[in-house]
């Protein structure tokens, strides 16, 4: 085998339609355009989403719901992971900390929700947290701050 025997699997490779090239070809006439109207002619160009007169999808489908605009988004973080910080050594938890670990991305807010059990003393820095967080992390000796 070299370069100048190489080709394609069988099959995989179609051929081109060439349309407009007389009776024979099986695409001339019409050249696969149907019969007079408008898209038969050239320079023929519809909407987006235009169905033909079939009411489009867009306008058949209900609206719903809306988008609140002034909605703030947290990334949640659970005390079974500061547990895990905790258990590896780290003691101070920073929304920089989670964010080089992957509980958090760039620009995300940090909150810290009170899912799992907290029995090390440490400093935790989020946006926001819940009660049973703030419970959970003061019972074990620990302390937050807002940011």
């Amino acid at each position: 085998m070299d370069l100048s025997n190489l080709k394609p699997a069988k099959g995989s490779v179609r051929e081109r339609k060439r349309i407009g090239r007389g009776q024979g070809s099986g695409y001339g006439g019409t050249s696969t355009r149907g019969h007079k109207g408008a898209g038969s002619r050239s320079g023929n160009t519809h909407k987006i989403g235009f169905e033909g007169g079939q009411m489009p999808l867009a306008r058949l489908v209900p609206k719903y719901g809306f988008k609140n605009i002034n909605r703030v988004e947290y990334r949640v973080v659970n005390l079974s992971v500061l547990q895990e910080f905790a258990d590896s050594g780290i003691t101070d938890i920073t929304p920089e900390l989670l964010k080089e670990n992957g509980f958090a991305n760039k620009k995300e807010l940090v909150k810290i929700l009170g899912n799992g059990e907290l029995t090390a003393a440490v400093t935790v820095k989020a946006n926001a947290w819940s009660k049973s967080a703030e419970e959970a992390i003061t019972k074990a000796g620990g302390t937050i701050e807002k940011i």
